[in-house]
């Protein structure tokens, strides 16, 4: 994230508010895009389609298959994958048709968020829109999402190994995070560069907000091993597991360690209590800023609405065991409460 509002590289004021306003567009369009990247993506794992595409052709792939025999061949490469042979064999090609085209989806979408992302960067840096420091910061978010594409391929190569079904889950939840955190990072960037107005805050309080983001991260990762480890088709009753707060079986693997990332029920049991800790801190920091200016106290308050609204998504999607519409809403809210959390730190600078 940003820490002090971007300036324009503009000898004239005019000039520089018409390209902040610009910049302020695209990273809109960022933003927007990426949020439905997300949700693309989760369709695409709860479906189980992310091993649809066995190979990464990142030009060619572009074009989905346009005749029969073309789709034909892409069946075919399926059909040799660990996934088909132990989980879908015999599997009708409409059925297969219809998880190709949530993967196919779900590249092509981050080809163009790739490319809107290099074209914009290029077009206001060459145009010197933004001084050196504001381009690196933006070279750097760049940096992210190519990164973000790399560790995409290596999860489904993941699932492509001898004998397994799906991607790592570790993979998973670093790719997840990572689209999170370019999320977040555009979110800043357009506060930053003129989306809103600063409000002054100690330092005490800008600690607080930030510590908000990363909790919020935190627990979108604690969700993605959930989700790797398909950790809430077990135990699908509220509040308790198994019959107990604090379920058996914690700490079955060695060394214990292996327990927050291998044991499904240890993953799940941390995902509650993330759940439990990020509430919790959320709604201290509205009681908190029950002083604070008029917009601060809407934030917190929406903000507080946004985590009730999230934990009663949250437990409706395991006691219903996981439908896609409840589990994509999950997901859709948990990056709607990054996004505002994310705001709320950036508005927040020294004062």
């Amino acid at each position: 994230m940003i820490a002090a509002s971007v300036p324009v590289a503009s000898t004239n004021a005019a000039e520089g508010e018409e390209a902040r306003r610009g910049i302020r567009w695209w990273l809109l369009f960022l933003i927007l895009l990426s949020f439905g990247m997300v949700l693309v993506g989760g369709a695409t794992r709860l479906t189980e389609s992310g091993l649809s595409i066995t190979e990464w052709n990142l030009v060619s792939g572009t074009f989905p298959p346009l005749t029969s025999e073309a789709w034909q061949s892409e069946f075919d490469l399926y059909q040799r994958s660990p996934q088909y042979k132990l989980l879908n064999e015999g599997m009708s090609l409409a059925s297969f048709k219809t998880i190709y085209w949530w993967e196919w989806a779900h590249r092509e979408l981050g080809r163009f968020i790739g490319i809107v992302y290099i074209a914009g960067f290029l077009w206001f840096v060459g145009r010197r829109a933004v001084p050196l420091r504001a381009a690196l910061a933006l070279a750097g978010v760049g940096i992210l999402l190519g990164l973000q594409g790399v560790v995409g391929w290596i999860m489904v190569a993941s699932g492509l190994e001898p004998g397994v079904t799906a991607v790592a889950p570790m993979k998973l939840t670093l790719h997840l995070t990572l689209a999170s955190l370019f999320l977040a990072a555009l979110v800043s960037l357009y506060v930053r560069f003129g989306g809103a107005q600063p409000e002054p805050a100690t330092r005490g309080q800008r600690s607080g907000v930030w510590a908000l983001v990363v909790l919020a991260l935190v627990q979108i990762a604690l969700g993605g091993l959930v989700a790797g480890h398909r950790a809430g088709l077990t135990y699908n009753t509220w509040p308790l597991m198994d019959g107990r707060l604090i379920p058996n079986g914690l700490a079955l693997l060695e060394p214990l360690w292996v327990n927050a990332v291998g044991n499904i029920t240890t993953v799940q049991f941390n995902h509650r209590l993330g759940a439990y800790v990020l509430a919790a801190a959320i709604l201290a920091y509205a009681v908190a800023t029950r002083r604070r200016s008029r917009p601060v106290l809407a934030r917190a308050l929406l903000l507080s609405i946004l985590i009730l609204a999230q934990l009663v998504i949250g437990i409706l999607t395991l006691v219903s065991v996981v439908p896609i519409g409840l589990a994509l809403m999950h997901q859709a809210m948990a990056m709607i409460l990054l996004f505002v959390l994310t705001w709320n730190a950036s508005v927040a600078r020294a004062g």
